[in-house]
């Protein structure tokens, strides 16, 4: 049944996509025509792709319930698969649901069911415990980094949501990593596995460096070397995170910080700034590693050593996606033993004079959304033609249920809220201010 994407490229086009990559047409060909699959591809491939298209072309446009679910790890990785979906835009609803996010905004999303339901496996259970939505057409399940899934304690729900799950006629399961084994509650049986590791292996190049004496100032060399480019720095703590922020602010060098510790809405924003380049450095526990939206990042520095080698390659896969080249620095002092799973490759520091972190864009919030019949269209208009801003000064949009965020250039940024704030958008009038 190709109903929602009979033409493929069109879809491609819009998502600014020449065509798919092998793994992703192989995906696509698999999906569309067995029953189980288990597809292997390291993180930055384009996997959300790849098993979103043949689910959207066979769902059914006549029925009103739930027809497909997507379980994952984290928040993050629910609402880029959200936003992903919505991209697509096939003409299928499309909900996220997870822990953080207020119970009665799910209750009232799902009142009017959408077509996929993607949820982290603890509120998915909760869900289907209050019978929030219909189990009954759900046909196709999808496992999204079950690996990880199972490493964070949800095999408890995903037993109990598999287990609820009468008319399933597709398992689809994902990772980044090789599973040492699929548990048998999954029901997977004869499933065809697809394992692109070795073959969508980025182009990560991988660098030590020995820290003689100070690890920060050894890193504020390493930033000064690296410049304007983008990257995240990993912690395996929230409280090293804290430390080196604090290291950071005194050094006046802008960055944002993502970790568990923080609420849900200040993570989310975080992401948003480092995305729209507010922020070019993150500073981030392993969190994320993986299932998160956060395209062309040059560098990754390993500020702590990873403590599992599964670690290495997730955080070493948010640069280098896509096949384009990055690389990972790893910061060591001569008291620790590099794990077998780093090889040494010293890198040589040069000599810069000057660290050079300016700010380039501010990140403005705008008090309207999707709900609001509110498009991106319509917020480039105001800022354009109101604001007076030139087409390339505009920075990133992003467009939520009810609100948005956009990236305007630093020094313009007192003007345009002056200008801005309190105007009409689409019959609202929206309240605009600096996040």
């Amino acid at each position: 049944m190709q109903n929602a994407i009979k033409n493929l490229q069109e879809i491609l086009d819009k998502l600014k996509i020449r065509e798919l990559n092998v793994m992703q047409q192989k995906a696509y060909d698999t999906i569309s025509n067995k029953k189980d699959t288990v597809l292997l591809s390291p993180t930055g491939t384009g996997k959300t792709l790849a098993f979103l298209l043949p689910i959207l072309a066979n769902l059914d446009p006549d029925k009103t319930e739930v027809q497909a679910l997507i379980l994952v790890p984290s928040r993050e990785l629910a609402i880029q698969i959200e936003q992903v979906t919505r991209e697509i835009g096939a003409g299928f609803k499309v909900h996220a649901v997870y822990g953080g996010r207020a119970f009665k905004k799910d209750k009232q999303d799902l009142i009017h069911p959408p077509s996929i339901l993607i949820g982290t496996p603890g509120r998915i259970a909760d869900h289907l415990r209050r019978e929030s939505f219909s189990v009954e057409f759900i046909k196709v399940l999808v496992l999204n980094e079950f690996d990880k899934s199972l490493e964070t304690g949800f095999e408890t729900e995903m037993k109990e949501i598999i287990s609820s799950l009468p008319q399933l006629e597709n398992r689809i399961l994902t990772s980044a990593t090789q599973p040492e084994k699929i548990p048998e509650f999954v029901g997977i049986k004869n499933a065809e596995v697809l394992d692109f590791l070795q073959s969508n292996t980025p182009a990560v190049t991988i660098k030590t460096l020995e820290t003689f004496g100070s690890t920060n100032k050894t890193l504020l060399a390493l930033l000064e070397e690296l410049e304007s480019k983008t990257g995240i720095i990993f912690c395996n703590l929230k409280d090293s995170i804290a430390q080196l922020s604090d290291f950071l602010h005194e050094k006046n060098i802008a960055h944002g910080i993502f970790s568990g510790g923080m609420e849900q809405r200040d993570r989310e924003r975080s992401l948003i700034k480092f995305r729209n380049g507010t922020h070019r450095i993150l500073i981030a526990t392993d969190l994320a590693a993986r299932g998160i939206d956060v395209p062309e990042i040059d560098f990754i520095i390993h500020y702590q050593l990873p403590l599992k080698a599964e670690e290495f390659t997730h955080r070493n896969g948010r640069t280098a996606r896509m096949h384009k080249k990055g690389t990972a620095f790893v910061l060591y002092n001569k008291h620790e033993k590099l794990p077998d799973f780093i090889q040494k490759n010293e890198h040589q520091l040069e000599e810069k004079m000057k660290l050079s972190q300016e700010v380039l864009n501010c990140t403005l919030f705008i008090s309207g959304g999707r709900k609001d019949k509110i498009s991106k269209g319509d917020i480039a208009g105001l800022f354009l033609k109101e604001g007076g801003l030139k087409k390339e000064e505009l920075g990133l949009i992003e467009l939520k249920q009810d609100c948005a965020f956009v990236a305007v250039p630093g020094e313009n940024v007192q003007t345009l809220i002056n200008k801005l704030d309190n105007t009409k958008l689409k019959r609202k009038k929206v309240r605009i201010r600096l996040v």
